[in-house]
């Protein structure tokens, strides 16, 4: 056992033994993956910093500070913050609804002072939070027994209903997503999972019936954009025209056609992904992967690692809100899933979704300087 560690055993850590225990080399991972974003932002402006690369460096810096304030913070406090945190997101989310400004036919952003910020994506974090301090300490018997599974489901249907009301379909998933994974992770049966996934499967008829028109529209979309490739599947069409035309190594850095002449719609945003198709091809778009992939294997050990059963839960949800993240807008732009509006993180232009991502590194990062800190159990999940 190092020295540190040994240290960690007896006292708390000061600040700079924090910052030797912060695993710099995933800063570095995350540092390249997010160059790979401005790289694509300065390309598709012409090589130009203005208007996305520019902005999209400087909120990474201040992604980069916050993430390293917050793993400094002990996992105890943040455990202590879970409840108010995912609080404080539900009233957003529910302000969203009477103040919040339309952007792309969908309210999803609120103002505060000069800040926009997006509340869904905050949520994304604080269920994780809220979610493994609830079930921290909860035993298998606990987390299936049907009034105990109440709060949870609860805690997971209600902002995904006001998210998915915005409308924004994507992020619903995701927060559904991310809360059910946490579910089975500490130890929800079988006998739940397999009997709710049949009347997910089964209720999609009923389903469609409450889908917006355009949501519709993006379905039938997906299932035929060759019907209308000059109208409702123009956005696929030419992702996959950029995505195939890249070939094997792409045509180059600063030469692709579909985003720098505007055949490629959201190119900065949901669509950023095609365009590093185009220009590095397929040898560009799987080294982009595996370099997610990396991230997402270091986020498993850090889980793995942490002596606390809400570390464990925390730094599993973390890394699985950006798997469905990478998941979702993957498939969506190679057209095997319908459009439903996910950036890439680390990579697309955005604010909200570029500092929540950073904040949740962060919140990973605290579990790993923290592994060591045992936090009791009990045998009601409720603390």
């Amino acid at each position: 056992m190092n020295t540190t560690l040994t240290i960690s055993a007896r006292r708390p850590l000061t600040v700079g033994e924090k910052l030797l225990e912060i695993n710099w080399g995933f800063l570095l991972l995350v540092t390249i993956i997010a160059c790979a974003g401005f790289a694509m932002l300065y390309s598709i402006a012409g090589s130009s910093f203005s208007p996305w690369a520019g902005a999209q460096i400087l909120r990474f810096a201040v992604g980069l500070v916050i993430l390293i304030v917050v793993a400094l913070v002990d996992i105890r406090v943040w455990m202590g913050l879970a409840y108010p945190a995912y609080a404080i997101a539900l009233l957003l989310l529910i302000a969203v609804e009477s103040v919040g400004h339309v952007g792309l036919g969908a309210q999803r952003w609120i103002a505060l002072g000069p800040l926009q910020i997006q509340p869904s994506e905050m949520m994304k974090i604080t269920l994780v939070l809220a979610l493994a301090r609830y079930l921290h300490g909860s035993t298998v018997e606990d987390v299936s027994h049907p009034l105990k599974l109440i709060v949870p489901l609860a805690m997971i249907a209600i902002p995904a209903a006001l998210v998915l009301h915005q409308p924004n379909l994507g992020t619903a998933t995701i927060l559904v997503l991310d809360g059910c994974a946490l579910l089975f992770l500490a130890g929800l049966s079988w006998w739940w999972i397999l009997p709710t996934v049949g009347g997910a499967a089964a209720a999609v008829p009923v389903v469609w019936q409450f889908l917006h028109d355009y949501q519709k529209r993006r379905v039938m979309t997906f299932l035929h954009p060759q019907d209308d490739a000059l109208g409702a599947g123009w956005n696929i069409t030419q992702a996959k025209i950029a995505i195939g035309s890249g070939g094997f190594s792409g045509k180059g850095f600063l030469e692709g056609t579909q985003s720098r002449l505007n055949f490629l719609p959201e190119k900065e945003t949901d669509f950023i992904f095609t365009t590093l198709g185009e220009e590095f091809g397929f040898v560009g778009s799987i080294g982009l992967l595996f370099l997610f992939g990396a991230v997402i294997f270091y986020g498993i050990r850090i889980a793995m690692a942490s002596r606390s059963q809400f570390g464990r839960l925390v730094a599993m949800g973390v890394t699985l809100n950006f798997f469905f993240y990478i998941m979702i807008n993957g498939l969506m732009v190679m057209g095997l899933i319908p459009v439903v509006g996910i950036p890439m993180p680390l990579v697309s232009y955005g604010g909200s979704a570029m500092l929540t991502v950073m904040f949740g590194f962060g919140l990973l990062m605290s579990v790993h300087v923290h592994r060591q800190v045992e936090i009791p159990q009990r045998s009601s999940g409720i603390i």
